[in-house]
């Protein structure tokens, strides 16, 4: 028995339409769940982790150490020089 070509066509082109809704399904999930999630972390200025998925911000050595980089030391002496030389209205 012989199958009209007609038929073959029609079950091929439901098969290829259910394959590419497949592939726009997984390549929306890909970008909800590891793309955006990356860019939002980024825009804020954090640190994106790709293994974990863990965005993170990042923390100086100093912030812990409590030791000083000269640069930033100088920094703040001159910001706090410049807050207490400042006129007040």
């Amino acid at each position: 028995m012989s199958y009209p070509m007609g038929r073959t066509i029609e079950r091929l082109k439901y098969i290829f339409a259910g394959v590419f809704a497949l592939c726009l399904v997984g390549i929306f999930a890909y970008q909800a769940h590891v793309v955006w999630p990356q860019e939002r972390c980024e825009a804020q200025g954090d640190w994106w982790d790709p293994d974990g998925r863990v965005c993170a911000r990042p923390v100086l050595i100093s912030d812990i150490t409590g030791r000083t980089i000269p640069e930033r030391q100088a920094a703040e002496a001159a910001a706090a020089e410049a807050a207490t030389s400042a006129p007040v209205p």
